[in-house]
């Protein structure tokens, strides 16, 4: 059968191209002035391709304490969260799934009258101060374990697997969690993987969060640290104002894209290993019956 192209169409592709030119340039600048001197950098006489290629930038980073214990932090509030939030979030959801489970209709209403109302940022901050938790990760982890809405759409996922797996389950004596981990987990890689992103991201550019309850800046994730830097790059902070002295006396647009650049590796990385899942994943926990 032959296809019949029209204007249209080719309208179509122009306008996406366009737009993936939008994301993809300034992306590519990013990666030029990482790889270029200060003195290129500053100059600003090249776009897309460096005249002088150096790894100046990226071995000083590596080498920065500063720069390198964010870095891990990020990486623990990452695991921590990431892990957290899965086992809160299927949990939850896998028993609000359940018709015989009492209480189950109040609870629904609890939880989504949380994605209309909420206390807001004292009340947080109080709650947060109160438990002992300011200056510990737990204070940027536990707050956001749990969401309403990535809850409501676990739960409809878990409502579309038959039923009829759950009873055979039982049949053969299997309690309510050996059902979850050897019938219901299985099935659900798709979402599983897609909510696994979905925290991943969500914990590495935690900002605000650390900002308000991470006193201690030795304990800041990469996200603070990368705005700062742009911070003192944008105004006239003195050294002495800033995390680290040695980084801001040393900082250009070099070292402030190469960290930008660094900061965004892991999350690129994992993505390729999840995305097989990812687009199945964000669909089928619209289904409902």
């Amino acid at each position: 059968m032959k296809l019949r192209v029209t204007w249209f169409d080719g309208l179509i592709v122009v306008i996406i191209c366009l737009i993936s030119l939008l994301v993809i340039l300034p992306f590519l600048y990013i990666i030029a002035v990482s790889f270029s001197p200060p003195g290129d950098s500053l100059a600003g006489n090249f776009f897309i391709w460096p005249k002088h290629w150096t790894l100046d930038a990226y071995a000083y980073l590596l080498n920065a304490d500063t720069f390198l214990t964010s870095v891990r932090n990020s990486v623990v509030i990452t695991v921590m969260g990431t892990l957290l939030s899965l086992f809160v979030s299927i949990t939850l959801a896998y028993a609000l799934s359940k018709k015989f489970l009492p209480g189950r209709r109040i609870m629904l209403l609890f939880i989504f009258f949380t994605m209309i109302f909420h206390g807001g940022m004292i009340p947080s901050y109080l709650v947060v101060k109160n438990l002992g938790l300011i200056d510990s990760y737990w204070a940027v982890v536990l707050p956001a374990a749990s969401s309403a809405f990535n809850i409501m759409v676990i739960r409809s996922f878990f409502q579309s697997l038959p039923e009829s797996l759950d009873e055979a389950a039982r049949i053969d004596g299997a309690g309510e969690f050996r059902i979850l981990y050897s019938v219901v987990l299985p099935l659900s890689k798709p979402i599983i993987a897609t909510f696994t992103l979905f925290f991943m991201v969500q914990f590495w550019n935690e900002f605000f969060s650390a900002v308000i309850y991470l006193n201690d800046t030795s304990r800041w994730p990469i996200q603070p640290l990368l705005r700062q830097m742009v911070a003192i790059s944008a105004s006239n902070i003195s050294a002495e104002a800033a995390v680290d002295a040695q980084l801001a006396a040393n900082l250009g647009p070099n070292v402030q894209n190469a960290a930008i650049l660094l900061a965004m590796l892991p999350i690129v990385i994992v993505y390729p290993f999840l995305q097989k899942y990812f687009a199945k994943g964000a669909m089928l926990g619209s289904i409902k019956e």
